[in-house]
């Protein structure tokens, strides 16, 4: 009797101290996955399921898809309380958006990521990633690597560097605009607007700040199918040379201004003149107009009395016409030959 009420109290401690570590709950923001003495829930691959297999990342090379080809696992969503076995293990993922300086290294301490430019220039570059759990790739996040962030980090960090040491501006950094671009080669050809456009690295990456965020977006698409990792968007924000080269620029981010400013103002003075010019040309036309308009009107009138009249007529029209011209005379020189 005293054995079965020690083996009932044994079960009742045990019971009691077992149970309460079996329940658990997930919450909203949560993803749960179950283990089993270490191995994770598969979910069996079924031919006639296909939302069961985990969703193929067009981003991925055929080569890359044969090497991160992973399983698809047991998803527990929010709720609860789930039960589990004593040697069970819930691993819980938070699928919020979050956010990480750029230059966060866990091996490491730094204030900044150093790269280098296509014309050799050492740059610090700063800025946030923001990413989330792929709900759907848990099992690469948890079972693929061992510190996903770090890879996806140095991942991102490498393609930036990357793109930096190779970027060119798209617009070509033109000091003057296309259709002003189209004129000057038609004149005087290409060479001159390309030497005075010719760029500057640093300034090409800060004025292209967008463009650069939106190829790196592209460009780490792959993660979801690499790491479980999702990026939301890269936000680099700055991009700052050493003191020594930044007052270099300045410089000569100044003398291409003052280019820019020199050029605009010829420009305005030569349109102005050639305004002025067309208005001259345009006044003396109307007055010669105006001096030749008399004339044909009186050549016309002379035509139409000849026409209708005859000569007769026409030398009596010329010779009332003279008498008022003869008051204003003061010679008047008589000519006794007669016209044939």
């Amino acid at each position: 009797m005293f054995l079965l009420w020690y083996v009932l109290g044994l079960a009742a401690y045990a019971a009691f101290r077992t149970l309460p570590g079996c329940l658990y709950t997930v919450s909203p923001d949560q993803r749960a996955v179950k283990t089993r003495f270490g191995a994770a829930e598969v979910l069996p691959m079924v031919a006639e399921s296909p939302d069961i297999a985990p969703p193929i990342d067009p981003s991925l090379s055929n080569e890359e898809r044969e090497r991160y080809a992973y399983p698809q696992v047991r998803v527990i969503g929010p709720g609860g309380p789930y039960f589990k076995l004593p040697w069970e293990t819930v691993h819980r993922v938070s699928v919020a958006t979050h956010a990480v300086d750029l230059s966060w290294d866990p091996s490491k301490r730094q204030d900044t990521i150093e790269a280098v430019t296509k014309d050799n220039l050492t740059t610090g570059v700063n800025g946030q990633i923001r990413y989330r759990i792929s709900e759907s790739n848990l099992y690469p996040f948890l079972f693929g690597v061992k510190s996903p962030l770090e890879h996806v980090m140095g991942y991102f960090v490498s393609v930036l560097r990357e793109r930096i040491a190779n970027f060119t501006d798209p617009k070509g950094a033109s000091l003057l605009s296309a259709a002003e671009e189209e004129e000057v080669d038609e004149s005087q050809g290409k060479g001159s607007a390309v030497e005075l456009s010719e760029g500057v690295s640093i300034n090409d990456l800060r004025k292209n700040l967008p463009l650069l965020n939106q190829y790196m977006e592209e460009q780490c698409r792959s993660t979801t199918g690499r790491y479980g990792i999702e990026l939301d968007a890269a936000l680099i924000t700055e991009i700052d040379p050493p003191p020594e080269v930044d007052r270099a620029l300045s410089a000569i981010n100044s003398t291409r201004n003052q280019v820019a400013a020199d050029i605009s103002t010829a420009r305005a003075d030569s349109e102005q003149q050639i305004t002025m010019s067309a208005r001259a040309v345009e006044i003396a036309t109307n007055n010669a107009q105006a001096e030749v308009a008399p004339l044909q009107e009186l050549a016309g009138t002379l035509g139409t009395i000849k026409n209708e009249g005859g000569s007769s007529c026409l030398k009596a029209y010329l010779r009332n016409a003279r008498v008022p011209l003869y008051g204003l005379a003061s010679r008047v020189v008589l000519n006794n030959s007669r016209s044939k």
